[in-house]
C-alpha cells in the first residue's frame, strides 16, 4: 500500500491520520534495521527490547551498534541495502538519512506487503512509531499526535511524570503476580514521601501500615484497597512482628500488591531487613523503597542539623526500647561533641540523662525534644541535659519524639522551626 494525500472539504491537501493503532509482538521476529547512525540505534535498541532478531544493514555503525554486533545481538551487514535483505523480514525501520535510500527501502517493502517505518519522513511512511515509556508494572504508554514527533514525545513525558507520581490510574483490575514493597513514608508529613512512594501506592491492592506512617497518603486510594493498621504504641503491640511478616507473605501469594508503609526509613531502626528476609525465605518478590528518616528530619524540622561544623561532625541514632542502661552503655564512651539522637526516649528520659551525666557528659550539655516532627502538632523543648527530663515532665510532651543531645541542639534558639508554614505559624509550637 502507499500512503497518499487526501482533501478535506476545504479542499486543503492533507496526510491522512493512523486509524487502525496495533501493538506488534516482535518477539522471536526477523526485523531488518537499514541505517547504522544514532537513529538506527534507538530503533534497535528497542526491538531489541522486544525480542526480535535484528539485522542491521550500514557500511558503518556507531559505537553502541558496533558493540552489539560485537556480541552478537545483532546481526550486521556492513554494506548498502539490498532488496534481498528483506527475505523472511516481518518489519523494516530505514533510517539512512538519504532520502532515496529510505524511499527505495520503503517501496520494496510494499511490493513484498511488508510494513515499514520511515525515519524523519512521517508523511511519506507506511507506518510509524509512537512515542513510548514502559513501565514496570506492564503499563505501556504510546502517544501518537498527528506525525508530529516532538509533540508526542512532550506528551509522553508529561504522562510519565503522572505515573511517576501516582497520578494516573494504573492500578491493576487483573490478577497478576504478587509482591511487597517496604516503603519508607517519612517522618510523617505526606509532602516528604518519595515519588516512588506515592507510585506503589496507587499501585497497591493491600497497604500494612504503622501509626508512625503518614496516614493521610491513604485517603486518595481506591475504596476497595485493604488498608490494615499494625501499628506498635509505648506499651501496646496491635500485632506480634512475625504475624505482620506472615501477613505480608499471605498477601503477596494471593497474587496482590502489597506495600508495607512505615515511618522514616524501613532499614533505620524499622525491622525492615527482618520482613524482607522473611519474604524471600518464603519466596515472595520483594523491593525496598527508602524513606526519610525521622533521625535526621524531625530535628531539621526544629532547627538542630545532626551535624554543623564547629559543632559536631558525629552522630549516633539509638532505640530507646530496650531501656536506659543500654542507651548509656552505648552512648557512654561516645565523643562528648557526637550528637546522641535517641528515637522514642520520651518514657526513660530521666534514667538516660542521668546515666549519661554520670558517664562523663556535662550536665550541661543542649539537649532537645521534638515531638511529632513535620505534623501541624509539632512541639519542641531546649533545656540543659541536667533538666530535659523535668521540662518534658512538666510540658506533657511526649511520643512519638526524637531527643537530640549534644552542641548542635543550641542551634534551636537561633533557627528555630524550619517545618511547614502552619508550624512556622506557631501551631503547637512548646517554648
Amino acid at each position: 500500500m502507499r500512503i497518499t494525500e487526501t482533501n478535506d472539504q476545504s479542499g486543503v491537501s492533507r496526510p491522512p491520520q493512523p486509524d487502525y493503532p496495533l501493538f506488534l509482538t516482535m518477539h522471536g521476529k526477523n526485523a531488518l534495521v537499514v541505517g547504522g547512525g544514532p537513529v538506527a540505534e534507538r530503533r534497535v535498541s528497542g526491538l531489541l527490547e522486544s525480542g526480535a532478531r535484528v539485522t542491521v544493514v550500514s557500511p558503518w555503525l556507531t559505537e553502541g551498534l558496533k558493540d552489539l554486533a560485537d556480541r552478537q545481538q545483532i546481526i550486521w551487514s556492513p554494506r548498502d541495502f539490498q532488496p534481498s535483505d528483506l527475505a523472511d523480514v516481518w518489519l523494516v525501520h530505514t533510517c539512512t538519512g538519504d532520502s532515496d535510500v529510505d524511499e527505495t527501502v520503503v517501496t520494496t517493502a510494499e511490493a513484498l506487503k511488508i510494513w515499514s517505518v520511515r525515519a524523519g519522513a512521517a508523511d511519506h511512511s507506511p507506518a510509524w512509531t509512537a512515542a513510548t515509556e514502559h513501565s514496570e508494572d506492564g503499563v505501556q504508554f504510546a502517544v501518537n499526535a498527528g506525525r508530529d514527533p516532538r509533540r508526542a514525545i512532550a506528551l509522553r513525558n508529561f504522562m510519565t511524570e503522572l505515573a511517576a507520581e501516582g497520578a494516573l490510574p494504573l492500578r491493576r483490575s487483573r490478577p497478576g503476580p504478587g509482591r511487597v514493597f517496604l516503603v519508607g513514608g517519612g517522618p510523617g508529613d505526606p509532602d516528604l514521601l518519595t515519588v516512588r512512594a506515592r507510585r506503589l501506592l496507587s499501585l497497591a491492592d493491600v497497604v500494612v501500615t504503622d501509626r508512625l506512617a503518614p496516614i493521610r497518603a491513604l485517603d486518595r486510594l481506591d475504596d476497595d484497597v485493604q488498608i490494615i493498621d499494625v501499628g506498635k504504641a509505648p506499651g501496646k503491640h496491635s500485632l506480634p512482628q512475625q504475624e505482620i511478616n506472615d501477613l505480608l507473605v499471605e498477601h503477596a501469594v494471593a497474587g496482590q500488591i502489597v506495600v508495607r508503609l512505615k515511618g522514616g526509613d524501613p532499614f533505620v531502626l524499622g525491622r525492615g531487613g527482618e520482613e524482607a528476609l522473611h519474604c524471600l525465605q518464603s519466596g515472595v518478590d520483594v523491593e525496598i523503597v527508602p524513606g526519610v528518616s525521622s533521625a535526621m528530619s524531625v530535628p531539621a524540622a526544629a532547627g538542630i542539623p545532626v551535624t554543623h561544623r564547629g559543632a559536631s561532625d558525629s552522630f549516633m541514632v539509638l532505640s530507646s526500647h530496650s531501656g536506659a542502661a543500654d542507651v548509656v552503655r552505648r552512648a557512654g564512651s561516645t565523643p562528648t561533641d557526637t550528637t546522641l539522637i535517641m528515637l522514642m526516649g520520651v518514657r526513660d528520659l530521666k534514667d538516660t540523662t542521668t546515666g549519661l551525666i554520670t558517664a562523663g557528659r556535662d550536665p550541661l550539655t543542649p539537649a532537645a525534644i521534638v515531638a511529632a516532627g513535620w505534623t501541624t502538632q509539632q512541639a519542641t523543648i531546649r533545656a540543659p541535659l541536667s533538666e530535659i527530663a523535668e521540662k518534658a515532665e512538666v510540658t506533657g510532651i511526649a511520643s512519638p519524639a526524637v531527643v537530640v543531645v549534644g552542641p548542635v541542639a543550641a542551634l534551636r534558639d537561633d533557627i528555630g522551626d524550619l517545618g511547614k508554614p502552619s508550624i512556622r505559624a506557631g501551631h503547637g509550637a512548646i517554648n
